[in-house]
């Protein structure tokens, strides 16, 4: 076997090793997350796509841990288990237009790009969406859609959107979200002062109506929004 066809399996090894992982933590957090067992297509997607390629060279070796990492500019790639649960609460289907706000080196965007047939993805800081796109196109994920821009306004070019998730924590869920998710639709989204987060699933009815279920508490990054 080749050096690089050792690493090829190396990686593919940490992958099963952190579904393993995630597997364990939705079932200890079950009785809070309503969710003990994450859909196989999810864990599925988790197992395919390479973590080790959104995050900074210098952190590979730790790519697969169930943790966060940072990714420059007081930024992280969230924790495995989070990006997980967070797209299997939102219950994607194929056909779906997703709305990825807080795009960081791409990886979530990755992760939906395989489930669903458009992703719409929105980073503040031009550096990382930058590194974004490279890695993504790399990836060969050509159904996302980058911009450079606030996320808490939503990309109102491509709304109403199925399913919405969002990566930063505003104290509050902004109104410009709430209103291009299309009746019927799901989003996800940390929302809360620093230190009493609360991750957030806010389900629209066709008529329009919201019902916000919190599920567990978290800690992300806040959100960055322009004035």
């Amino acid at each position: 076997m080749s050096t690089s066809d050792s690493i090829v399996t190396q990686y593919a090894e940490l992958r099963r090793e952190m579904v393993e992982q995630i597997a364990r933590h939705a079932q200890l957090a079950g009785s809070e997350t309503g969710k003990a067992i994450l859909s196989d297509s999810v864990m599925e997607v988790m197992r395919t796509v390479p973590r080790h390629e959104f995050v900074p060279v210098e952190l590979r070796a730790f790519a697969y841990a169930d943790a966060p990492l940072p990714i420059g500019y007081d930024k992280t790639i969230s924790q495995p288990f989070i990006v997980a649960l967070m797209t299997d609460l939102l219950d994607l289907q194929a056909d779906d237009r997703v709305l990825d706000v807080g795009t960081g080196l791409g990886y979530q965007a990755a992760i939906l790009a395989k489930l669903v047939d458009r992703v719409y993805s929105v980073e503040i800081l031009e550096e990382l969406s930058e590194g974004a796109n490279r890695r993504l196109s790399e990836q060969g994920a050509i159904n996302v859609e980058l911009r450079v821009g606030d996320g808490s306004k939503g990309w109102s070019e491509h709304a109403p959107f199925d399913k919405i998730l969002v990566a930063a924590a505003p104290d509050l869920i902004p109104t410009s979200l709430l209103s291009q998710l299309k009746p019927g639709g799901k989003m996800v989204i940390p929302a809360g002062i620093e230190d009493a987060q609360q991750l957030m699933l806010v389900e629209k009815n066709e008529s329009g109506q919201l019902n916000v279920e919190e599920i567990l508490p978290v800690r992300f990054s806040s959100m960055t929004i322009s004035h």
